[in-house]
């Protein structure tokens, strides 16, 4: 047999389009020849693929060897087909004969001495290959990352003679390798009993990692800020097998490493405030996801929110709203998830804090309009922390662990997901009339404070949306007044700025 078909997968963002690679041997003078449409990386396989056959005792067919990468007009990039090409050759000149060759998938690259190395991007090539029922031959190394996606028949080979032994039944792989769920040491994570007072902003975390709600905190240097955001991962809600994979494929986009034992804890993103829109939400001449990716299901938390970028802020106020972010360029476009959790925080005036008369009002209000109104127009919750006692930072009084607080979030989270199948910050309007009803009494107190309080038809619905979520956090069914008057207490930076502009 001359021509063979062997399916791969290419990585276009976190898809995993299928690859067909056509091997034919035909006559003429000896070459190797790869084309639809391969990048340089592709192209040089040609010289890999050579010398790990032939270092692995495998004959080199003396002939036109034409390799074909459909579809034609899929850009391919990498060493992820070298495994493809190799098998298709030797399925071409007839040294393995495999009727069932259509059923399996081929990833990986291979060394000049026939070894198999890993790849990246692993997690959706597995992902497709379940949808279509094949069996994956893959890299031993990414075969602990690939183990993460149930129910789907795969095998890890080490080399190029490995793939041989098992396809002509000479020495049959391994399937499905299973590997121990490591236990994650909980005695050296980070807690919220450490953070010392502040119950306020402990409540306001509780009520945000419940319902998904993002979350601005305003204070002055050392009032606990940082330490408070750090710990909203250990009080949310754990991951779903769904969520968990998704947000593995994207780190596996960047050849980042999957941790075993904590793949299911939700990732905790801090750029600095010197990072590019780009580094941010994604991009370069290849779009590679930024941060607010890489957070998904997660925290994205920004320090010092005054300090970034005026159009770096803006750039996330789509994603913050659709929780997908789309890149274009020229050459192509790419779609990545980005449901994130924002938590920010800022201190109130360029000095540290507004009231210790070292910077007049309008410096003040210079200060804080670095942050645009639409940005914290799509910020539900906003809390003052005010500075610690000194009895309060000598107490020796045990607050509140991160377990307690987990497990009333737990059961508000479970509520919102059997009422409406996603948390209450990603309700739209048409759902918030069916599941966020108000009373009369509630409606015309609403009314009221948001003609006081000026409130955008944003904030509004925002308002509705937390007191709906800390009416879950007391297992209560409707909304009533005190929720509501909770909701609107949290609008601590709208406050700040009414305040400094009467003055």
């Amino acid at each position: 047999m001359s021509l063979a078909r062997i399916f791969s997968r290419a990585q276009i963002g976190v898809q995993a389009p299928e690859v067909i690679v056509e091997v034919h041997l035909g006559n003429g003078l000896p070459a190797f020849h790869i084309v639809g449409l391969p990048e340089t990386s592709v192209k040089e396989a040609k010289d890999r693929v050579r010398s790990a056959l032939e270092n692995s005792q495998f004959g080199f067919p003396d002939q036109r060897i034409t390799v074909n990468l459909a579809p034609a007009d899929l850009p391919k990039e990498g060493g992820r087909f070298d495994l493809a090409i190799a098998v298709g050759i030797l399925v071409a000149s007839g040294q393995i004969s495999c009727p069932d060759i259509h059923r399996y998938e081929f990833y990986g690259e291979l060394a000049l001495n026939g070894e198999v190395r890993g790849v990246n991007a692993i997690l959706p090539s597995v992902l497709g290959a379940k949808e279509k029922g094949r069996c994956c031959f893959l890299p031993a190394d990414n075969d602990s990352l690939a183990s993460l996606v149930s129910g789907v028949a795969r095998k890890a080979v080490y080399s190029i003679q490995d793939v041989w032994n098992d396809l002509l039944n000479q020495q049959p792989l391994p399937l499905n390798i299973e590997y121990p769920e490591q236990e994650l040491d909980r005695e050296s994570l980070l807690d919220l009993s450490d953070v010392k007072g502040q119950p306020g902003a402990k409540r306001v975390l509780e009520i945000a990692a419940a319902g998904g709600h993002n979350l601005l905190f305003l204070g002055p240097p050392g009032t606990g800020k940082s330490m408070l955001a750090q710990r909203m991962p250990t009080i949310m809600p754990a991951m779903s097998d769904n969520e968990a994979i998704s947000t593995a494929a994207l780190y596996s986009i960047i050849g980042q490493s999957v941790d075993l034992a904590n793949w299911r804890e939700r990732p905790f993103r801090n750029p600095h405030h010197t990072c590019s829109a780009v580094a941010l939400v994604g991009g370069s001449s290849n779009p590679k996801p930024g941060e607010i990716s890489l957070a998904h299901n997660g925290v994205l938390f920004l320090d010092e929110l005054p300090e970034f970028e005026r159009k770096v802020l803006d750039s996330l106020r789509e994603p913050m709203e659709t929780g997908v972010v789309t890149i274009s360029r020229a050459a192509r476009q790419m779609e990545f998830p980005s449901q994130f959790q924002l938590i920010a925080a800022l201190n109130p005036s360029p000095t540290g804090s507004h009231t210790d008369k070292r910077a007049t009002p309008d410096q003040v209000l210079r200060y804080l309009s670095r942050v645009s109104g639409p940005f914290i127009d799509r910020i539900d919750l906003q809390i003052e922390l005010p500075r610690l006692t000194s009895s309060q930072l000598q107490s020796t009084e045990i607050e509140e662990s991160s377990e307690q607080v987990r497990s009333r979030v737990e059961r508000a989270y479970a509520i919102q997901l059997e009422r409406q199948g996603k948390v209450n910050a990603r309700l739209n309007n048409k759902e918030m009339n069916r599941y966020c009803i108000l009373a009369a009494a509630e409606l015309q107190f609403l009314a009221k404070a948001s003609e006081k309080l000026a409130l955008s038809p944003r904030s509004y619905h925002r308002v509705i949306k937390v007191a709906r979520t800390i009416s879950d956090l007391k297992a209560q069914p409707n909304i009533t007044l005190s929720e509501l008057k909770e909701a609107l207490n949290y609008r601590a930076f709208e406050r700040l700025i009414s305040q400094l502009t009467q003055l």
